[in-house]
């Protein structure tokens, strides 16, 4: 029989690996490592049976996987670029068995103070990085961008704003658990600056959601949540104003967003910085394409077909275009079509209903995933691309988790393989 230590890190290495793509995203590729060791892991589980496809948490990931997934494989059929749409189908099936993996991984309720501890450790230390490079203008990722606070994830990869507002829920909720509602409040306002800083608006909008649907949770009262909403709009204005003082490079995002008081067509694409016209551009590839689209991770290579001429974003010398739409339903419609949008429509109506369907235990541990979800997803903003290596991947871990969370059965005491089987 395994000695103590042998048997803490046979128990402690599943979690440790769903947590390390956390740890590793501002490195690039790196986050890949710990998602390719768990799809490897899951298969073997599955080999062994000890991993049952059948349980209520993994035959969620199978449907939201198949509405993700299979929009993508249908595009393929007559995509504008065959090499790269096909390329994408095969590499995004890596998610499938991680995901299965994170709730195999995250099966005990015991678990998961980890978890939720863990993410939100990792998110402040990028924060105080962040601070450092707003006080000295270097960060461990190096020099600050010219426009943007750039932190740990480096001036040539301007994540750190969407990034941080995607996954502000478990800092937030962290802190609320800890220390209360002044804990909370003290957690808004420290990651208010560095998201403020970075200069991501659609970051801004992200966190405004989250913060919103927190302060909703915590009053219950429109009265009371009124209150708050005045209190967090007066404490945002004088962080912002601070920031107009003391950053150039705030004070340069907040110019160019109040352009589109102007009201004129021009104004406010320049104040979107040009997403106007690839908003246009996704919307007439849509419609020339509206069954199945221009296949996934093929909306540069249809750009120029549909640009308006001398549009800024096609390279005439490369023949591409815009890299993708940069809103996540014009995204899915271009790429994938209305079959590619019904389904993920289906998707999330199958997360919903998850929800729905949980004890109060389960939407605890589900509760800051599934707002990064809802912060990550929100129609009414810009988004990065879905079907990319980077954001496709951390959208899978957002859902792995919740798929997990909700998906708990074992108590927190060892349990036998028969409860494993169960749980999946």
């Amino acid at each position: 029989m395994p000695d103590v230590p042998a048997r803490r890190f046979l128990s402690a290495w599943p979690v440790a690996l769903v947590l390390a793509v956390a740890v590793l995203l501002p490195f690039g590729r790196g986050a890949e490592a710990p998602v390719v060791l768990g799809a490897i892991a899951a298969l073997v589980l599955l080999a062994r049976g000890r991993l049952d496809w059948r349980a209520d948490g993994n035959r969620l990931v199978l449907v939201l996987f198949a509405c993700y997934w299979l929009p993508a494989l249908v595009s393929g059929i007559n995509a504008i670029e065959p090499g790269k749409t096909w390329s994408t189908v095969a590499v995004t099936l890596r998610f499938l068995p991680f995901a299965l993996f994170t709730v195999w991984a995250l099966r005990r309720d015991a678990s998961w103070p980890a978890v939720r501890t863990t993410v939100a450790v990792v998110v402040l230390c990028w924060v105080a990085d962040a601070y450092v490079q707003m006080a000295s203008g270097h960060s461990l990722g190096g020099a600050a961008e010219k426009e943007r606070l750039s932190g740990i994830f480096g001036a040539a990869n301007l994540k750190l704003g969407p990034t941080l507002a995607v996954l502000s829920p478990f800092v937030l909720l962290a802190a609320r658990a800890r220390f209360g509602r002044s804990g909370l409040a003290l957690a808004f306002v420290l990651l208010s600056p560095p998201i403020l800083l970075a200069g991501s608006r659609a970051a801004w909008l992200a966190y405004g959601l989250v913060c919103l649907l927190l302060a909703w949770r915590e009053t219950r009262s429109h009265r009371q949540f009124l209150v708050v909403l005045a209190v967090a709009a007066l404490g945002v204005a004088a962080l912002a104003t601070l920031a107009l003082r003391d950053s150039e490079r705030f004070g340069a995002r907040i110019q160019r967003s109040l352009l589109a008081l102007d009201g004129t067509e021009s104004a406010v694409d320049a104040a979107s910085a040009g997403r106007i016209r690839i908003w246009r551009t996704a919307a007439k590839m849509a419609l020339a394409h509206p069954s199945n689209g221009v296949g996934v991770r093929g909306f540069r290579y249809a750009y120029p077909q549909y640009a308006a001429p001398g549009d800024q974003f096609v390279d005439t010398a490369s023949d591409v275009g815009a890299s993708h739409a940069h809103q996540i339903v014009l995204e899915v419609l271009s790429e994938t079509g209305v079959f590619g949008l019904l389904l993920w429509l289906t998707g999330a109506g199958f997360a919903l209903r998850a929800w729905r369907r949980a004890d109060a235990a389960a939407r605890e541990r589900a509760l800051a995933p599934g707002l990064a979800l809802v912060a990550m997803c929100f129609p009414l903003n810009t988004h990065l691309a879905f079907y990319s290596a980077w954001w496709g991947l951390l959208f899978w871990w957002l859902l792995a988790l919740y798929c997990a969370a909700l998906a708990v059965r074992e108590p927190a005491s060892p349990a036998g393989p028969a409860s494993v089987r169960a749980a999946g």
